[in-house]
């Protein structure tokens, strides 16, 4: 409980906040009894891991009939696809590449009931690739809306990324824009949409999680 208050003051991801502040303090007792051939490197150290852990708030303007991006980054690929598992039937899919520069806190794109969370190990190759969908380590999130249509989230393992954190459980009540998890370095997370929404977004388009909508109802 005391990490996760202070991880929401410092705004970083609470699954980096611990090893944030102990690099951080040795950082300061380096400093303070002057051995600087440490102190810098641990500064900078643990800068570059509070940067990459970095939680800022966030506020979708509207999130009735619109889907909104669960992950900051770039649309790397658009289009129409199944899921890589039950149920079969057809989804738009719009695919969001993280670099390792971007904030990798993935959040909730609609409001609604998880259905179910599906662990699948797999490969780590370039999440940007397609082939990434259905061969990469991934976890596949199913939510079901209000009015009872299916949305999924698919959080993709990356080359970098080794580890995928989701914070739901099934049968969990969620908000769009609420927070859901993170995964390690570059990634991908994978949309899939109803047929009946249109994709807002295109090809290169940069989008932030929790306030970019990617989809909207007909």
């Amino acid at each position: 409980m005391l990490l996760t208050l202070v991880a929401r003051e410092l705004h970083l991801a609470r699954e980096g906040t611990a090893i944030t502040l102990a690099i951080a303090a040795a950082a300061i007792v380096a400093w303070l009894v002057g051995l600087y051939w440490i102190a810098i490197p641990c500064s900078i150290l643990a800068l570059a891991i509070a940067y990459f852990f970095r939680d800022p708030e966030r506020a979708p303007e509207r999130v009735s009939n619109v889907v909104l991006s669960g992950a900051d980054g770039r649309v790397s690929d658009i289009g129409e696809a199944t899921l890589p598992g039950p149920p079969s039937s057809r989804f738009r899919r719009v695919a969001v590449f993280m670099s390792p520069l971007d904030v990798h806190v993935n959040r909730a794109s609609v409001s609604g009931e998880v259905l179910s969370i599906e662990h699948t190990a797999g490969e780590f190759s370039a999440a940007f690739r397609d082939y990434a969908s259905e061969h990469n380590e991934r976890n596949a999130i199913l939510i079901q809306d209000a009015d009872g249509r299916l949305h999924a989230l698919i959080q993709i393992a990356g080359y970098l990324a080794r580890r995928i954190v989701c914070r739901l459980r099934p049968h969990d009540k969620i908000q769009a824009g609420e927070r859901i998890g993170i995964i390690m370095f570059g990634s991908r997370v994978d949309h899939y949409l109803p047929l009946e929404y249109q994709v807002a977004v295109k090809l290169g388009d940069r989008v932030r999680a929790g306030e970019s909508v990617i989809g909207e109802r007909a």
